[in-house]
This record gives structure tokens, C-alpha cells and sequence, in this order.
């Protein structure tokens, strides 16, 4: 399997965060997800793979150090959550100049995708939705036949209907197998609906990369009540949060036989193993 992105070993200190050491890689074909808490790390780690900071370690698109060479970004189509483009310009003037930095740029398909999308060409992007705003941006990824998308928070906002829009764009977009996508969000739902594996990072550090329906079979809430719990079945807890009448935490799959039918059992979403992983590490 051949990984379109490598992140090796990657550190990177700030006064009062550090990236540890952080591994993970991203193969052809397919969608990471890249979730973590607010100040986790999924930022600073984008940037350290588009070659926009200084870090330690290594970071690889298709091979390529952006930092070493940067026209490997030719090949990234990136989309953040905020606009970074000039609100006073209308989609056919930021072809015009975003035409200059891609090769490949690709006039007619980014018209058609300005039609496909609903966007207005002379209009101000100044008074486009914010669902509007993150497809002019989606347009400009695709127009130039980027074989990488590197989405941060782009669907943050978002209504349902405009968020489903952007997941059928990357259905098709990663469909001929030869693309993959790189999506950091806080939407959850989103990702259990469209990647294939994901990334958690918490406090600059990863805490599980790997195979998305791996991840739900590895792990299985637990609710019950404290008094039928022995040192032995509380040591096979993550994330134990006490409520009023009882307890609900995760454990190992493989260690529920030992808990008796007293205990109640559930799987989880992808939202409460993150909640659960993160409160065992901010003990």
C-alpha cells in the first residue's frame, strides 16, 4: 500500500505545547480522519507537513519535503476553515490569480465546478454563506488536479445539507483510487460516515492510527454501579466517569468477559472514545 503522506517522527516545541514525537502516514486511495481536542496538534501538524513551520523529524508528500521542495505542493489542494482568499474578489478573479501558482490548472473544470457548487463567477465572495465561502475554496483545491486534499475544520458551521454536499465531493473525488484526503474535524459523525481510518491526537501526542472499524471493534462501553466493581475490572477501565446512580467508562473488547450481566454494554461512536481516551490522559 503506498502512502501519499508520511509523518515520521515528528517534534515540534512551542512555549507552552510540543508536538511528541507524532507518527502516522496516509495511503493512496483513501480518507484519514484527524481528530482531536481544540490545541491538540492537528494544526501545527498540517503546517508542518505543507512546509509552513520548522519542526524535527520528517514529514513526506508523495516522497517530497515541502520544505525542500516546494512544488510538491503542486500536487495538495488545501482547505481551511477560514477564507484565505480577498472578500472583495469574485470567483472569476480568484482564477485569475490562482491560475499563476498551478501548472495544471484547469480553466474549464473550475467553471464547471463554480456551476456544479451554485456559485455565482461575478459575484463578491464578500457575500457568499459560509457554505459558499468553503466550496469557492474546494473549487480552487480540485481545479488543478491535486492528487492530495489537506482539509482543516472546513465543514466547522456547516449546515447537514452543505456537509453531505462536501462528502459526496470527496466520494468522488478519492473514487478513482489514486487520491487521498487528509480531513481534521471536530464533526465526528462526518467521518464515521466517510473515512477509512483515522488519527487521534491528544496533547501533541497520537493516541490510536490505524483502521477506522478496527478502532470501533477494539473498544466497548461499560455502564454500571461502583459497588460491582473490583480492583481487577476498575484496572480494565478508560475514561471511568462517575454519575449519580452509577459509572460509564470504555474497556478493551477482549475484556468483557469479565464482566458479569450486572454491567450493561453498548458500542461506541467515535466521539465517546475520543471523550474517554482524552479524560484517561488528563488524570
Amino acid at each position: 500500500m503506498t502512502d501519499m503522506i508520511e509523518i515520521k517522527n515528528l517534534s515540534k516545541k512551542y512555549k507552552d505545547f510540543e508536538l511528541k514525537n507524532i507518527s502516522f502516514s496516509v495511503p493512496k486511495g483513501y480518507i484519514m480522519g484527524f481528530v482531536g481536542q481544540n490545541g491538540a496538534g492537528k494544526t501545527t501538524t498540517m503546517r508542518s507537513l505543507l512546509g509552513m513551520a520548522d519542526y524535527e523529524g520528517e514529514c513526506l508528500i508523495m516522497g517530497e519535503d515541502a520544505r525542500k521542495k516546494p512544488a510538491i505542493k503542486e500536487n495538495v489542494g488545501v482547505v481551511f476553515d477560514e477564507l484565505f482568499f480577498m472578500s472583495h474578489l469574485t470567483p472569476l478573479q480568484v482564477e485569475s490569480q490562482m491560475k499563476n501558482f498551478y501548472k495544471k490548472w484547469d480553466k474549464d473544470k473550475y467553471r464547471r465546478l463554480l456551476k456544479d457548487f451554485g456559485l455565482p463567477e461575478k459575484k463578491k465572495i464578500e457575500s457568499f454563506s459560509r457554505g459558499m465561502r468553503m466550496k469557492i475554496m474546494l473549487a480552487v483545491a480540485l481545479a488543478h488536479d491535486a492528487d492530495i486534499l489537506i482539509l482543516d475544520e472546513p465543514t466547522s458551521g456547516l449546515d447537514p445539507v452543505a456537509r453531505d454536499e462536501l462528502l459526496d465531493v470527496l466520494y468522488e473525488y478519492i473514487s478513482d483510487g489514486n487520491k487521498s484526503v487528509l480531513f481534521s474535524t471536530h464533526i465526528t459523525a462526518d467521518l464515521e460516515k466517510i473515512a477509512d481510518f483515522i488519527t487521534m491526537i491528544n496533547n501533541g501526542e497520537i493516541i490510536y492510527s490505524g483502521d477506522k472499524d478496527e478502532l470501533f471493534e477494539k473498544y466497548t462501553i461499560v455502564k454500571g454501579s461502583p459497588d460491582d466493581l473490583d480492583k481487577e475490572l476498575e484496572s480494565k477501565l478508560i475514561g471511568y466517569s462517575p454519575y449519580k446512580n452509577g459509572f460509564s467508562a470504555i474497556t478493551e473488547s477482549k475484556n468483557l468477559e469479565l464482566f458479569g450481566e450486572e454491567f450493561e454494554t453498548e458500542k461506541p461512536n467515535l466521539d465517546e472514545i475520543l471523550v474517554y481516551m482524552t479524560k484517561e490522559r488528563r488524570k
